[in-house]
C-alpha cells in the first residue's frame, strides 16, 4: 500500500465555490505534473515545498479543463506524512470527476474509505484515538460535540490512556523484577503497594465508563420520539423546535405517514428528534405501515415526548399512547391556548404562542444530566468493551494478590490489561479492527 499513490475528491458532493481533489503517495507530485500546467510554466517537481501554485488542469491532449490552484506538501510535512498534492478547482461535481479521472489515468488509484487518515495513522502522525476523532469532528452536530472531538483529536484522551498504560507497565516491571529474584521474599507491604497501584488505575478506567452515555449522546444525538394520536400537534412541535416547515401540518388526521428525523441543538446537546405517524386504528395500508414504524421508534427511543391534546377529553387512542411510555418519558399537553378539557399531569405547551417550550427544554436537559465537556468520553461500544475488559483483568490481578495465588499470575492479568489499553491508541490493534474503523469514513478523508 505504501508504494501506491491514491486520489479522491476531498470535498462534499454538490455545487460549491471550490472543490478539492487530493493525491497522496510517493508519486503524487509526478502524477500532478502530468495533468497540471503552471501559469509560470514551472514543473511541480521544481517548486519549493508548501507552496501554492496557480495554473490549469489539462487533459492529455492539452485541452484546458479548469483554472486551479495547487497546494504542494512534501513528505513528511503533510496530513499523511507522504507527498500530498491538493488540486483546488471550481466546485462543480462534473469538473471534479473529470480531474479525478485524469489523476487515475496519470497513475493514481482510487482511495478507499478513510484511506488518507488511515495512512496518517499507519505512518505515525496520529494514533487510533485521534484518527477516529477526525470523523467525530466532521460529524459533530453541536459546538459542544465539536469541542469533545477536538480534545480527542489534539491527543488529550490518548495522553490519559497512555498515562494509565505507563503506570500499569511500571507495576508489571516491578512484579517481573520480583519474579527474577525469587530468593527475596515478597512481603505484605510490597503486595499492598502493588494492590493499591492497580486499584488506582481501575478507578481511572472507570471514570471513562461513567461518561459513556453522555459521550454517545454528544456524538450520535439523543434519540427522541414524538408520539401521540393524529392531530395532537406532533408535526407542529417538530416544526417549532426546528424553526422550519419540516413536516406537513393539516387538520386532516393521518397526514404524517412516515417517520421524519431532524437534529436540533438543546444547550449543546444534539437531539435526534423523530416525528412519527399518529397512532390509531386505521384501515389505510400505507398509514398502518407508518403507525407500525411509530411504535417501533417509540420502543427504541432513548427519550419519548408523548403528546396529548389538552383541549379534548382523553380517548381510547390516548390510552394506547400511555401503553408505549417509559419511566422517563415526558408528557406534553398540547394546545394550551385553547379551553382545557383534560387535566392529566404534564407540561402544558402551545406551538402557536410558545408557552411551555422553555419548560420542555429544561426537562430534556434534566433527563440528559449535567455534562462536563472537559471530561474524557468513551467514543463507542468498541471502546467501552475494551475498558470493561481491562478493568476485569485488573480486578482479577487484585483478586490473585488477595488469595496469595502467586505473583506471576498477577503479571499475566496486567499484561492482558496492558494489551487492551494499546488497542485504544492503536499500539496493539489487529488489521481487521483497523480496516473496520476506517471503513466508516467517507472517501476523501
Amino acid at each position: 500500500m505504501k508504494n501506491e499513490t491514491i486520489s479522491a475528491i476531498a470535498t462534499a458532493a454538490g455545487l460549491s465555490g471550490v472543490g478539492i481533489v487530493r493525491i497522496s503517495g510517493e508519486n503524487s507530485i509526478e502524477i500532478a505534473d502530468k495533468i497540471f500546467c503552471a501559469a509560470n510554466h514551472k514543473k511541480l517537481c521544481d517548486v519549493e515545498d508548501r507552496k501554492i501554485i496557480f495554473g490549469y488542469v489539462t487533459d492529455f491532449d492539452g485541452k484546458i479543463l479548469d483554472e486551479v490552484i495547487i497546494l504542494l506538501m512534501r513528505a513528511p510535512k503533510s496530513y499523511t506524512k507522504e507527498n500530498v498534492v491538493e488540486i483546488q478547482s471550481h466546485g462543480g461535481s462534473e469538473v471534479l470527476r473529470e480531474i479525478l479521472n485524469l489523476t487515475f489515468q496519470a497513475g493514481a488509484r482510487p482511495a478507499e474509505r478513510g484511506e488518507f487518515t488511515k495512512r496518517a495513522f499507519l505512518n505515525g502522525r496520529i494514533d487510533l484515538s485521534q484518527a477516529q476523532a477526525v470523523l467525530d469532528v466532521i460529524q459533530a452536530k453541536t459546538s459542544a460535540a465539536l469541542n469533545i472531538a477536538q480534545n480527542r483529536l489534539s491527543g488529550k484522551t490518548s495522553k490519559k490512556i497512555r498515562e494509565i498504560r505507563e503506570k500499569i507497565l511500571n507495576v508489571l516491571a516491578h512484579i517481573d523484577a520480583l519474579i527474577d529474584f525469587p530468593e527475596d521474599d515478597i512481603d505484605a507491604v510490597t503486595l499492598k503497594d502493588i494492590d493499591e497501584k492497580i486499584s488506582a488505575q481501575i478507578e481511572e478506567l472507570k471514570k471513562f465508563l461513567k461518561n459513556q452515555r453522555q459521550g454517545k449522546i454528544l456524538r450520535e444525538g439523543l434519540s427522541t420520539a414524538i408520539i401521540g394520536k393524529p392531530n395532537v400537534g406532533k408535526s407542529s412541535l417538530l416544526n417549532y423546535l426546528t424553526d422550519s416547515e419540516r413536516a406537513i401540518v393539516t387538520e386532516i388526521p393521518g397526514t404524517t405517514r412516515d417517520s421524519i428525523e431532524e437534529f436540533i441543538n438543546i444547550g449543546g446537546i444534539p437531539l435526534k428528534i423523530i416525528d412519527t405517524a399518529g397512532i390509531r386504528n386505521s384501515g389505510d395500508i400505507v398509514e398502518k405501515i407508518g403507525i407500525d414504524r411509530a411504535r417501533e421508534v417509540a420502543k427504541n427511543a432513548e427519550l419519548i415526548l408523548a403528546l396529548f391534546d389538552s383541549s379534548r377529553p382523553l380517548t381510547d387512542e390516548d390510552e394506547e399512547i400511555f401503553k408505549l411510555l417509559k419511566p422517563d418519558s415526558i408528557i406534553l399537553l398540547t394546545k394550551s391556548d385553547l379551553p382545557q378539557k383534560n387535566f392529566i399531569d404534564g407540561i402544558k405547551i402551545s406551538t402557536k404562542t410558545g408557552a411551555g417550550i422553555d419548560k420542555l427544554l429544561e426537562k430534556i436537559s434534566e433527563k440528559v444530566g449535567k455534562i462536563d465537556y472537559e471530561m474524557d468520553f468513551i467514543r463507542d461500544e468498541r471502546e467501552a468493551d475494551i475498558f470493561r475488559r481491562a478493568i476485569k483483568n485488573l480486578e482479577s490481578a487484585r483478586e490473585t494478590i488477595k488469595n496469595n495465588v502467586g505473583i506471576d499470575f498477577v503479571s499475566v492479568d496486567l499484561q492482558a490489561a496492558l494489551e487492551l489499553c494499546g488497542e485504544l491508541t492503536g499500539e496493539s490493534v489487529t488489521e481487521d479492527v483497523i480496516n473496520e474503523i476506517f471503513s466508516k469514513f467517507c472517501i476523501g478523508k
